[in-house]
């Protein structure tokens, strides 16, 4: 089953597994270790993170790691960047008014 991006990245911990992950790959073991849960609850964070396609599983032997695929991420930067015009647009145009106010007070 294919979930979508934006309820995988939804949950804090699941924010804060892809925070930990983007620089290199780690075990299931060593994500658990950085959080005040279960290695089952982590595993089904981690199931969720694949099953959207921001993470992807790796074997070596008989471990797995997980990686962040940042082709996946970039999905959410462009769904973002049409808030981020818009935004830039009203932070120029209360640039102008601040700019009118401190011009009309000297």
């Amino acid at each position: 089953m294919r979930r979508d991006i934006f309820q995988a990245i939804a949950d804090p911990t699941r924010r804060a597994i892809i925070a930990l992950i983007v620089l290199q790959a780690m075990t299931p073991n060593a994500i658990a270790e950085n959080f005040n849960t279960t290695r089952q609850a982590v595993s089904k964070h981690l199931r969720i993170l694949t099953e959207c396609g921001l993470v992807k599983q790796e074997y070596q032997g008989r471990e797995i790691y997980y990686s962040l695929e940042i082709d996946k991420m970039k999905e959410i930067d462009k769904w973002l960047e049409q808030y981020r015009k818009i935004w830039e647009n009203r932070f120029n145009q209360l640039d102008k008014i601040l700019s009118t106010i401190k011009k009309q007070k000297k």
